[in-house]
């Protein structure tokens, strides 16, 4: 398709462009991080920051994201191009962070949630979860093995299952794929998501839990007495910016498959407070559980508190194994949860490129979307292995703490300074719905956003440079970690230098009236 117009499609609804974003927002990372990052983090005090960021990062880059991909009508290569030629290959840089950074190894994580969604059905976890979630599934023999050895295959099966999954969603238009799924997804992640959390705060010791999940600990975000409540408000603003898929590209494609009238700034609100209130209330399922279990195993909750991997495969299914009744039932519940709200964020991060690529090359996208999820699964081996989850950590510390952060970055300098907020502010007002503050956005967008996402990245560099991350070999450090942004960021460059064909990009005209 090198001539002629390309016709782009439309959301068909309101409802399923808001539910494409919320799911998008809301991942895995809302039921097991947030819910832990505030713990540690002064409980309920840290909502406090959290709103701060939210109102001081998140919400500006999302009405970026929204600005940039809807007055553009296009993928972040098109819209960054429109700015400047010269920023193009940033513009390349976000989707393919996203999905050869992110969804290479977050496809993994989302077949750990499918085996685990049948090893419900069985307790198949056993009694010792840790042994056999480290050992047995994950096949990790010691620390210190760093050597390929073997794969697993039942994980490599699943993650099959998960790419062949957003292929054939992806595979269709975004008003027939992507949105009709989300239409699905969300209501059905909502409502299991309601189950688990009336379901947990029944549990004998679960008040013990969220007790100490809201109990408001004010010592650790005062920032005049106390010096490491800087760490709290860098985490506060570090969970805002990952937990809205800020920086990836994805909003930026999403707004692009808008109609002319769109109310623009209310939906980003709205996105950003679905997916905050999201995080909040699936923390009760969570601290519920890590209640219940503590009370039932009589130590105290902060001996059954962990994060991330150890928190959902481990201390989960050990609470499970507690239950009176119902266990396999509360455990199915639980790992179909994680799976949906893992699906519903993948396959945004496959969009994203998906649109780049269709955008500059007019290739069909089916064929796109059948060559990225090939690749993309054959990318995934490696993280099934038995040093995939070493893997895993290293590469997903470097895209977050650097590849996200510094798409960010470079939205704020090309909106705040090379086009001017003022106009990108007057195309969100003129679409209609509500009104941007002036003052306060191109303030935040200007100086304060990049700011902090600036600072992020150097205490990121300090860090890094002053000790190898988590103790891992340097050779891994450089051949995962650094060769993940290199991955990333040679093909950005490679893709902006081939030449645009001679082709404009149009919506389908009788669509044009759907969320006016």
């Amino acid at each position: 398709m090198a001539g002629g117009a390309n016709e782009r499609s439309l959301w068909g609804s309101r409802a399923g462009f808001l539910l494409a974003a919320i799911g998008s927002a809301v991942g895995l990372g809302n039921i097991w991080r947030f819910s832990y990052v505030a713990y540690s983090n002064g409980g309920g005090a840290f909502l406090l920051p959290y709103l701060v960021a939210l109102l001081l990062a998140g919400a500006p880059i999302m009405l970026v994201e929204y600005g940039l991909g809807h007055k553009y009508h296009g993928s972040p290569p098109l819209a960054f191009r429109a700015i400047s030629s010269k920023m193009e290959w940033a513009g390349w840089w976000m989707p393919i962070v996203a999905t050869l950074g992110i969804m290479l190894f977050y496809a993994v994580v989302i077949g750990w949630c499918i085996n685990f969604f049948l090893y419900s059905f069985n307790l198949g976890w056993g009694d010792n979860t840790q042994e056999f979630f480290f050992n047995n599934f994950l096949l990790i023999e010691n620390e210190g093995t760093y050597m390929v050895k073997h794969v697993n295959w039942q994980i490599l099966g699943a993650t099959f299952i998960v790419w062949l999954t957003c292929w054939g969603i992806c595979f269709k238009e975004v008003n027939h794929g992507i949105e009709k799924a989300c239409l699905v997804f969300m209501p059905l992640l909502l409502i299991l998501t309601t189950v688990l959390v009336v379901w947990s705060i029944t549990l004998d010791g679960a008040a013990q839990g969220i007790l100490l999940y809201i109990k408001p600990d004010w010592g650790k975000i005062d920032v005049f007495s106390n010096p490491e409540a800087w760490k709290v408000w860098t985490a506060a603003f570090g969970q805002t910016f990952f937990t809205l898929s800020l920086g990836f590209g994805i909003m930026i494609t999403y707004a692009s498959y808008l109609p002319k009238r769109s109310n623009l700034v209310g939906n980003g609100i709205f996105v950003c407070l679905a997916d905050t209130m999201y995080s909040i209330f699936a923390g009760f399922a969570v601290f519920g559980v890590l209640g219940f279990m503590a009370a039932s195993r009589n130590v105290s909750l902060q001996e059954v508190v962990k994060q991330g991997p150890g928190l959902a495969f481990v201390v989960y299914p050990q609470a499970i194994n507690q239950l009176p009744v119902a266990r396999e039932l509360f455990g199915a519940l639980f790992f179909f949860t994680l799976v949906l709200a893992g699906l519903s964020s993948g396959i945004s991060l496959i969009e994203a490129f998906t649109c780049s690529i269709t955008d500059k090359f007019g290739f069909k996208r089916g064929k796109v979307v059948s060559i990225i999820c090939v690749a993309g699964f054959l990318g995934s081996i490696i993280f099934t292995t038995n040093i995939g989850l070493f893997v895993l950590d290293i590469v997903d510390h470097f895209i977050n703490s650097y590849g996200l952060l510094a798409g960010g970055l470079l939205e704020c300098v090309l909106v705040g300074w090379f086009i001017k907020t003022k106009l990108i502010r007057k195309h969100m007002n003129d679409a209609g719905g509500i009104v941007i503050m002036p003052a306060a956005w191109d303030w935040c967008v200007k100086i304060v956003t990049p700011a902090i996402l600036l600072l992020m990245i150097v205490m990121a560099v300090v860090e890094d440079i002053s000790k190898p991350y988590e103790g891992y070999p340097r050779w891994m450090i450089l051949t995962f970690g650094v060769g993940a942004l290199l991955l990333t960021l040679l093909p950005s460059v490679a893709l902006s230098l081939a030449k645009w064909p001679d082709r404009k990009v149009s919506h389908k005209p009788e669509q044009e009236h759907i969320l006016t």
